[in-house]
């Protein structure tokens, strides 16, 4: 998800672009252009118009054949900024104050709190889904509200996943890692059903992700 207003505030082409590169790592304009359905100039154009912009950066992919290098474009650390990051200085800072405070457990205390009352807020409109794909997608939607950056995936061999790309809260999730328990844990109680967290590296196939993989059989007990 983009900063509030940012959507309203540029061109949609350029938003869609962003999106995809964000999902994808990297992309020559050929397969940009086919996944966005615009014609390649127009595409190489706004690609082009990006990169002078320094969101977007260009750089050539050698062949595993005999040819020339190909040309990609990736996000650009520039691009960072787009995303929500939470206030996370902030956060962290709360945080250690209140370990300081109040003792080592106190951090997690609050972060258990606060996904807490995340599942109270979020339980009563995920439950308006008729099934378990349908309350799935609606979470990943109030997620996305939050910062979170994500896509839905369903297929009948794997199942379903969220697969996520950016979260505004991964700084606080590196200094407090019991975080990502509480969080996994409030989605597996909003859903009714267990969820499978899968931190995916980054490389040739792709950026770095996290995939929720969510059981379609049997509940939470």
């Amino acid at each position: 998800m983009f900063l509030p207003g940012f959507r309203e505030l540029v061109k949609e082409g350029w938003v869609k672009v962003i999106d995809e590169l964000k999902v994808a790592g990297g992309l020559p304009v050929s397969e940009l252009s086919r996944r966005l359905g615009t014609s390649y100039m127009g595409m190489k154009d706004q690609c082009d118009k990006l990169v002078k912009l320094g969101y977007v950066e260009r750089w050539r992919l050698p062949r595993q054949e005999v040819g020339r290098p190909e040309i990609m474009y990736r996000l650009a650390p520039k691009a960072d900024a787009i995303f929500p990051q939470a206030g996370v200085s902030l956060s962290l800072e709360l945080l250690e104050a209140a370990r300081a405070l109040f003792g080592a457990a106190a951090p997690e205390r609050l972060l258990a709190q606060y996904f807490g009352q995340q599942r109270e807020k979020w339980r009563v409109k995920v439950q308006k889904g008729k099934s378990l794909v349908e309350r799935a997608t609606i979470l990943s939607g109030l997620r996305e509200k939050e910062g979170c950056f994500g896509r839905c995936k369903y297929d009948p061999a794997k199942g379903f996943r969220i697969e996520e790309y950016h979260h505004p809260l991964h700084a606080v999730f590196a200094v407090y890692p019991g975080a990502i328990n509480l969080e996994l844990r409030m989605m597996e109680e909003i859903l009714g059903t267990k969820v499978v967290r899968k931190e995916v590296a980054g490389g040739r196939a792709g950026p770095a992700r996290v995939d929720y993989e969510v059981s379609t059989l049997g509940v939470v007990g």
